[in-house]
C-alpha cells in the first residue's frame, strides 16, 4: 500500500508499505484524508526528534475495514475521524477526565508497518499517511456520514487543539478579550474558538497581510500585521493570548501583552531547549503561563461535540481545507505550506 515515510534523510511517497490487521482493543481503518501539520514537517527538520523509518501523518479520517476484540464502539463501514492519544484509559489521569497527560500515551511508538519486512514506526500513535493504519480503540471516533472527509480529518489535530486551547485549557468566557499570534491552521481554531466561546475582541497577529480575510472569517474582529499596535486597541492588555507560530521572542511578547489576571497559552512549537524570559515581576498581578498538550482534550467527547457544531454551522471546517492533494502530490503539499498558500493541505487516497 501507499505511504509517506520518512528515513531520516528524505521523505518519499512509497507504494510498498505493509500493515498488520487490528489485535483486541484496535481498529483498522483506510485513510481517506489527512491533513498536512505543521507538527508533520517538524519531524523531518529534526524540531521534533522522532526514530525512523517512521510513518508521517497524524490528522487523519477514514472508513473502519476491520475492528479487534472487545471493540464494540465501532464497527466495519463507519465513518471515523482519528485522534493521535492513544492513552490507557485507567491510569489516574484518564480517570480524572485528562487523557492528553496518560503518559502511556506519550513517547511510546509502536511499529505496525513494515516495509521490505523491516518495521517502520507510527508517529504520534496514528500515522495518517497511509491508505490504512491501526489504531487503538481509543482514538477512534465516529462521526455522522454527511461530514465530507477531508474536512473530517482536520477535527482530530488542528481543531482539536486550537478550539480545545480556548474552551478547555484557558476556558474564554464571554466578553473576554483575546490575542492570537499567528493565523496558520492552528492559529484560525483559536480564532473560531475564542468565536464560539462569546470573547468579545479577539485581535489577530501575523506578519502576512495576505491572511487577514481568513481570520475575520474564522472570528477575528481586528487585524494587525504586528503586536506593537495590540496596546492602541486593548490599552489594559488581553484577557488571553495564544502563541501559535513557536518562536521564543513571540512568547515574550505573548506574556507583555497580559492584562492583569490574565493568560499567555503556549501552542506553538519551537526547538527543543529553547529557552523564553519574560519580567518576573509582571506576573504578580495573577498572571499566567500556561502550555497546553493537543488542546487538553477529551476526544471522544470532543471530536463528536465539534462534528455537530460543524452541522450547525457555528464551527467551520470545509473553510479549513484550502487545498485538497493525491498523496504522490506530497511534496507539492509541502511546498504550498511552506510558502504560506493554503491555511490546511488536505492529502487524499
Amino acid at each position: 500500500m501507499r505511504g509517506v515515510v520518512f528515513d531520516g534523510k528524505r521523505v518519499e511517497v512509497v507504494d510498498d508499505l505493509e500493515v498488520r490487521g487490528p489485535g483486541p482493543g484496535e481498529v483498522l481503518v483506510a485513510i481517506a484524508a489527512a491533513g498536512l501539520c505543521h507538527s508533520d514537517l517538524s519531524v523531518v527538520d529534526g524540531t521534533i526528534p522522532f526514530p525512523v523509518p517512521v510513518v508521517l501523518g497524524h490528522e487523519g479520517a477514514g472508513v473502519v475495514e476491520a475492528v479487534g476484540d472487545g471493540v464494540s464502539h465501532v464497527s466495519a463501514g463507519d465513518h471515523v475521524s482519528l485522534s493521535t492519544l492513544a492513552n490507557c484509559g485507567t491510569c489516574a489521569d484518564c480517570d480524572r477526565g485528562r487523557p492528553t497527560m496518560c503518559r502511556k500515551a506519550i513517547g511510546r511508538p509502536g511499529q505496525p508497518f513494515t516495509r521490505g519486512g523491516q518495521p517502520v514506526f507510527q508517529f504520534a500513535s496514528n500515522s495518517a499517511f497511509a491508505e490504512r493504519t491501526v489504531v487503538k480503540a481509543v482514538q477512534v471516533v465516529r462521526i455522522p456520514q454527511d461530514i465530507p472527509l477531508p474536512s473530517a480529518a482536520l477535527i482530530g489535530c488542528g481543531v482539536l487543539t486550537g478550539v480545545g486551547a480556548v474552551l478547555n485549557r484557558a476556558k474564554v468566557d464571554r466578553g473576554d478579550s483575546v490575542v492570537v499570534i499567528g493565523t496558520g491552521g492552528i492559529g484560525l481554531n483559536v480564532l473560531q474558538g475564542a468565536r464560539i466561546a462569546g470573547a468579545l475582541r479577539i485581535v489577530a497577529v501575523d506578519a502576512n497581510p495576505a491572511k487577514e480575510a481568513v481570520a475575520r472569517q474564522f472570528g477575528a474582529s481586528d487585524f494587525l500585521t504586528s503586536t506593537e499596535g495590540v496596546r492602541e486597541l486593548l490599552p489594559t492588555g488581553a484577557d488571553h493570548v495564544f502563541e501559535c507560530v513557536g518562536r521564543v521572542e513571540l512568547v515574550r511578547q505573548a506574556v507583555d501583552l497580559l492584562d492583569r489576571h490574565g493568560q499567555a497559552v503556549l501552542l506553538g512549537m519551537p526547538a527543543a531547549g529553547a529557552e523564553a524570559s519574560f519580567v518576573v515581576a509582571s506576573m504578580f498581578l495573577d498572571k499566567s503561563i500556561l502550555g497546553c498538550r493537543y488542546g487538553s482534550s477529551r476526544p471522544q467527547r470532543d471530536i463528536a461535540l465539534y462534528a455537530e457544531l460543524y452541522r450547525e454551522g457555528r464551527l467551520l471546517l470545509d473553510e479549513l481545507v484550502t487545498q485538497t492533494y493525491p498523496v504522490e502530490e506530497f511534496e507539492r503539499a509541502v511546498a504550498d505550506a511552506e510558502a504560506g498558500k493554503v491555511a490546511r493541505g488536505v492529502l487524499t487516497f
